[in-house]
This record gives structure tokens, sequence and C-alpha cells, in this order.
């Protein structure tokens, strides 16, 4: 035969038979590993966005997580306006939702854009348009570990307050008496009414891992509820004018209807 000629098999029926079958096998197993890998790949990214979410900061203006998700189309528009690079996508394994925007304050805090450039940016209103004034924002809430905190410890500090944009309004300063000496403790505490979570403080504290930290305010706020009743408090927090036995609604004292305080309904079951 010519080099140059190709070369020419025939195969009997029984060969090509095999032939066929053998790649049909091989097919059927590649096909199997790859929905396979990418079954646990979606899995994965279920499951991160499913723990990277509650941790998440969100620009200001950011609506809930819920409606936040559904509008946010990961555009990046707000992370390119954003004048301090304080905001980025969110990556695989990050603490936000892939693709979305969020930012860390221990490594850039939010400065508080009087003309709110992100919420400008953004084409959806993921970021609420309605947001007027940057200083009414709620990213989070700080929370002081007092257990690692300078002030707390009975060192002089207070960076945190001094650095505030809305010193006594987000953070003030009591005093308490030092049990070892004559001076006093100056210790910060967080106002919840007026904190809007831009992690200046978080940014600023000097221990080696910030004692004051941002989160969302859900992980870390409480709630009394309803049926806990507090007769020295009108709804708005002033003290009543009125008189012993008034709740705080200004209605007379009387034991919650059965259902109403969901805490205390087995003290109504029979045997108790």
């Amino acid at each position: 035969m010519h080099p140059d000629e190709p070369s020419v098999f025939i195969m009997s029926g029984d060969s090509a038979i095999m032939t066929t079958r053998r790649g049909f096998i091989q097919k059927t197993i590649q096909g199997a590993a790859v929905a396979t890998s990418g079954g646990m790949l979606w899995s994965y990214l279920v499951i991160q966005n499913a723990r990277a979410e509650p941790l998440a900061l969100r620009p200001p203006g950011a609506l809930a997580d819920a409606h936040f998700n559904a509008l946010c189309i990961k555009c990046g528009r707000c992370v390119v306006a954003c004048p301090y690079d304080t905001l980025t996508l969110a990556a695989l394994a990050d603490r936000a939702p892939l693709g979305t925007p969020y930012f860390e304050p221990r490594k850039i805090p939010c400065y508080l854009c009087h003309d709110i450039p992100c919420k400008a940016a953004c084409p959806t209103g993921a970021l609420s348009p309605t947001l007027d004034d940057v200083m009414d924002s709620r990213m989070g809430l700080a929370f002081i570990d007092t257990e690692h905190c300078l002030s707390w410890r009975g060192l002089r500090c207070e960076i945190c307050y001094r650095v505030c944009p809305l010193r006594d309004k987000a953070i003030r300063v009591e005093t308490r008496r030092r049990e070892l000496s004559k001076h006093a403790m100056l210790l910060p505490i967080v106002v919840s009414d007026g904190c809007t979570g831009c992690g200046i403080c978080e940014n600023a504290c000097p221990t080696e891992i910030a004692a004051i930290k941002v989160l969302p305010a859900e992980l870390i706020q409480g709630k009394i509820g309803d049926h806990f009743r507090m007769g020295w408090k009108k709804a708005d927090g002033a003290t009543p004018d009125s008189g012993p036995g008034d709740t705080w609604k200004g209605q007379p004292d009387a034991a919650p209807a059965q259902g109403q305080a969901p805490g205390l309904d087995y003290l109504n079951e029979p045997g108790y």
C-alpha cells in the first residue's frame, strides 16, 4: 500500500456492534459524571448562599433580604459608584450570596456619603429610592464585646465613640466607678435606635480582633413581646401620667386573653 493512501479497515458486523456498544457506555458514563458534578456544584452554591445571607452587610437603603435578592441583578453599578471602594461583589465562599454587593467594615466601612451614590446608581430599586438621608439607613447594628473592649477592661480608649459620625446618638459613653482606683471608667454604649451600621467604629477599633462589630440587627436584637406590661412607659417610651394599674398602652391592667401570651398558655391548661 502506498504511504500516502488512507488506510481502510473493514470490520465485521460483530466488531461494529461491539464498538458501538463501547462508545454508548462511555458516553453514558461521561454524561452521568457531568450531571453529578453539576448537581454537586449547584448544591454547594445553594448551601453557601443559605449560610452566607444572614451575615451580609448591604449598601445603604438595601431592602429586606427577600426583596433585595429578587430585585438585585448583580450588575455591580453600586460597587463602581462607591468612591471609597467599600462595596464588593460576593465571590464563592464569601459571606454574601454570589454576585451580590456587600461590605466588610473591618476592611473598609461605609463612610455615609450624603449624596448616596450607590443608591443613585441602582437601576432596579434594590437600594430603596425613598432613602433621602443616609443617616436614616440601617445597614446593621454595632455591638460591643465587653470582655475584650479596652474601655470595659478599665483602660482609656473610647475610639469607637470618638470616630462615630452620630456621636451620642449611635454611641454614648457612660461613667462607672473603678474598683481599684479613684478614676472613673468611661464605657461606650451602643444606642440601637441611632446606629446606621456603617462600621466606622469596627474599622477603628485598636484591638487585634475588633471588640465592636457590626452585624445585621436581627441577629443580635431580641424582642420583648407585647404581652409584657410596662406600666411606667407609653408606646413612645415616655413615662405616662397615670395611676398604678395602667399598662403602657393606657389600658387597665388585666391578664392577656388566652393565645395573646403564648409563653404562658401552659399555665391555663388543666392540672396547673
